[in-house]
């Protein structure tokens, strides 16, 4: 029996735009391996792997839209290859695009309240197909594309029979709230006439707005972006203090055998291992000779990693080996503060520093042909890759020196610790989950695991460039010891799936434990 259904706009590798997709398509799988059977569904896009993998349709329905009555399937993944049940919503006509929000060309498709009204109603009606005591005892519902399915199994006469199911909204980017027109009402399905008020906020319907409201748990993907929505949300500000009890902050895991630098095949050279003398074991004195270990030890040859994949791609890109190569992989967006990078660079090469710059990524054209103008003007300094390449991205994060994210807004990123997981010295600004995850290389403690910086200004970034790029030439001792120290660290998901276990307990999830579904299933 599913005990907790994932509910998304996104799941790698099926359909994935940035972290959220990254975060579904891993949480359900770790929840299953630690004894809790979980799923996810998505809409049924017409995408490359989806449209290369076979379905089992496990139910079918329709769904009414002001005038119109909306037909569609539920279809199961044949082979569960992802570690978890896996579902999509075959929608003809709303989601059998190329495209996951916007269109080849980049517009976004102008039907999204009506695409994701049905696609919530159309969950909610399988979910109600299920034999009661065979109902997931947990409806998960991840950012604004889900977030009126909270109010939906309370306030709606047609899904009201899941008005005892615990509701958790998880905001994975609050600048995306899904707000739309009362224009759009007809579209909505039936609701209980005094609930009206819990739909809008500042005369919109707000789903985010609406989640919060009415969901038994909110979480955010990191403590430090909790705190930052109490301070600025885009308007819910109040709301989310006023909501305060029931909000808890969880940084995001990563996928450990997706992202394994002695196993990942989208890398030219993996982490091996080398023999030590292993100094902590018992030495043998013989007469008139000097001490010698009588043990060796197996260590990762980390040195030897990080030299092999620079050369990569410094051969690929014509970068040179003996300057620090400093790394940005991302949308390029105003939030991801990547707009801020192009005058960083040429103000560092301008000052007479040594260190190169690697770009992977799409986004607003002024950035993109900005960057690609930069790597023209200079050639063996800067190169720029506009594309979407998740395997170039892994060859990245194993050559790179280090990963800059200098974003406005950050609510827990993955890249860091990605990042770390190779090697790669993160240089982030203090927001989010980058200020939860990289405590800056000077605090006292020696927590240090990278470079941050507080102002969104060139001053504070350039600053920050500088004392990375200073450390490399003048302390290699300190990098190995440091890339030690991040390659070292755990952010697999096995640590954090039990936060949301916690949660779900809180919330009445009682039968969501990890000890009792081994013992039942």
């Amino acid at each position: 029996m599913i005990k907790v259904l994932h509910i998304s706009a996104e799941c790698y590798p099926a359909a994935k735009t940035g972290g959220l997709g990254d975060v579904v398509g891993s949480l359900p799988k770790y929840m299953t391996q630690a004894g809790v059977l979980s799923a996810a569904i998505i809409p049924k896009y017409s995408l490359k792997w989806i449209n290369g993998r076979e379905w089992t349709t496990v139910y079918g329905g329709a769904v009414r839209s002001d005038w119109r009555t909306i037909g569609f399937t539920v279809q199961q993944e044949t082979g569960n290859s992802l570690g978890f049940p896996f579902f999509v919503v075959d929608i003809p006509g709303l989601y059998d695009r190329p495209g996951i929000y916007n269109d080849p060309n980049g517009a976004p498709y102008g039907d999204e309240v009506e695409r994701y009204l049905v696609f919530q109603q159309a969950v909610l009606q399988w979910v109600i197909s299920f034999q009661e005591n065979e109902r997931p005892q947990i409806l998960h519902c991840h950012d604004h594309h889900t977030g009126l399915i909270p109010f939906l199994v309370k306030h709606s006469p047609d899904f009201r029979s899941l008005a005892k199911t615990p509701t958790v909204f998880t905001i994975h980017n609050g600048q995306y709230q899904g707000a739309f027109s009362w224009r759009n009402h007809h579209l909505l399905p039936f609701y209980d006439a005094g609930a009206r008020g819990l739909l809008d906020w500042r005369d919109t319907v707000n789903p985010m707005a609406t989640a919060v409201r009415c969901a038994w748990a909110v979480t955010t993907v990191s403590n430090s972006y909790l705190y930052e929505l109490h301070e600025n949300s885009m308007g819910l500000e109040g709301l989310f203090r006023s909501e305060w009890h029931k909000e808890y902050g969880i940084i995001n895991g990563i996928d450990a055998q997706v992202w394994d630098p002695a196993t990942d095949a989208a890398i030219q050279h993996r982490l091996e291992m080398k023999t030590i003398a292993d100094e902590s074991q018992p030495v043998t004195k013989g007469k008139g000779k000097k001490a010698a270990p009588v043990a060796t030890r197996q260590v990762p040859d980390i040195p030897e990693f990080k030299r092999r994949n620079k050369a990569a791609l410094c051969e690929w890109f014509n970068l040179p080996m003996d300057a620090p190569m400093i790394s940005f992989i991302g949308r390029m967006v105003g939030e991801k503060g990547s707009d801020l990078l192009p005058d960083a660079y040429k103000n560092y090469i301008h000052s007479g520093g040594y260190a190169s710059f690697l770009v992977l990524g799409t986004g607003e054209s002024w950035t993109q042909n900005k960057f690609r103008e930069m790597a023209y003007h200079y050639p063996g300094r800067i190169a720029a890759v506009i594309d979407y390449n998740e395997a170039l991205a892994h060859q990245i994060y194993a050559g790179s020196d280090f990963l800059i994210m200098p974003s406005r807004v950050e609510p827990c990123g993955l890249n860091q610790m990605y990042a770390m997981r190779y090697g790669t010295i993160p240089i982030v600004r203090s927001v989010g989950g980058l200020k939860d995850t990289v405590p800056d290389i000077a605090e006292p403690d020696g927590s240090g695991r990278g470079f941050r910086f507080d102002r969104f200004d060139l001053d504070d970034l350039g600053y920050a460039i500088h004392r990375a790029a200073s450390m490399w030439h003048n302390e290699p001792n300190i990098v190995h010891l440091l890339r030690e120290r991040i390659m070292s660290i755990d952010f697999s998901w096995e640590n954090t799936v039990e936060r949301y276990f916690q949660v779900y307990r809180k919330i009445g999830g009682n039968r969501v434990n990890p000890i009792d579904s081994i013992k039942s299933e």
